[in-house]
């Protein structure tokens, strides 16, 4: 009997979502990062398992600064999340409250939240303030990390849930990591260089649908950069898919290096 979930993704799930066993990490800054797909990076995790991945990389970059403590990144992201479902659904509650020692929490939500709830200037503020609230009772010792969200929706649209999440942080009294500003900098050698490409296989003329099955997960081609642009670039959205492929996680993972080490050695003092 074939299973739907093969034990590879199930491993997948316990290694990156489960909480540490105390003491594991012991003498480690350990930071959570929260947020929907552009934080977790599903498709480029199926697609090159070895990573490195965000969070490792990110270990890494503050690794090679001299002088910091060692770093422990835990990366509690899912594809589609929004603040509501996090805290409504139990995940958060299985995955992030029990956390032991946790010493800063990354908060990236907006995308989802705008397509999914209603009265978006109005609710998600309050939800925001909701998981500030909930986070600060569960980890009472965790400075918390309000970031904007990267270049993924419009102009418009980002700069909306930009402005949401500086209201929440002025607010709450905290300071705010904006992180749009560098991701977009990096989009200037290539607006497609940093995303991958996810494209429906039935769009795709006939003749290449045997070739590229290698390349097929749940209907669509899904390609970690530009390999394939010269042969189907020219197809009407095959670059539309704008989720950071791991070039773009390592622009992700360098701008919160930089953001942290100031931190990191202010905390030494």
């Amino acid at each position: 009997m074939k299973l739907p979930i093969s034990f590879s993704f199930l491993l997948f799930v316990f290694f990156i979502f489960s909480p540490p066993a105390r003491g594991e990490h012991e003498g480690k800054v350990q930071i959570l990062l929260l947020g929907d797909s552009t934080t977790e990076g599903s498709v480029p995790r199926a697609l090159k398992p070895e990573g490195p991945h965000l969070e490792q990389v990110l270990e890494k970059l503050l690794t090679v600064e001299e002088g910091l403590q060692p770093c422990h990144v835990i990366n509690s992201s899912q594809s589609g999340e929004y603040i509501r479902r996090l805290l409504d659904k139990g995940r958060y509650q299985k995955n992030g409250a029990k956390l032991p020692g946790i010493d800063y929490i990354f908060i990236r939500y907006g995308i989802n939240d705008r397509a999914r709830i209603e009265n978006f200037g109005e609710n998600f503020p309050r939800d925001f303030h909701e998981l500030i609230k909930v986070l600060r009772k569960d980890h009472p010792r965790a400075l918390i990390i309000p970031t904007t969200v990267i270049p993924f929706s419009s102009e418009e649209a980002s700069k909306e849930i930009n402005d949401l999440v500086r209201q929440v942080a002025k607010v709450e009294k905290l300071e705010v990591f904006d992180i749009y500003p560098g991701y977009a900098k990096a989009m200037e050698q290539g607006p497609n260089m940093l995303n991958y490409r996810r494209y429906s296989l039935d769009k795709i003329p006939a003749q290449y649908h045997e070739w590229l099955k290698p390349r097929v997960r749940g209907g669509r081609v899904e390609i970690m950069d530009n390999e394939l642009d010269a042969l189907f670039g020219h197809l009407p959205g095959w670059t539309g898919d704008r989720h950071p492929n791991l070039a773009g996680y390592n622009v992700i993972a360098a701008e919160t290096a930089k953001y942290m080490i100031p931190l990191l050695k202010a905390r030494k003092k």
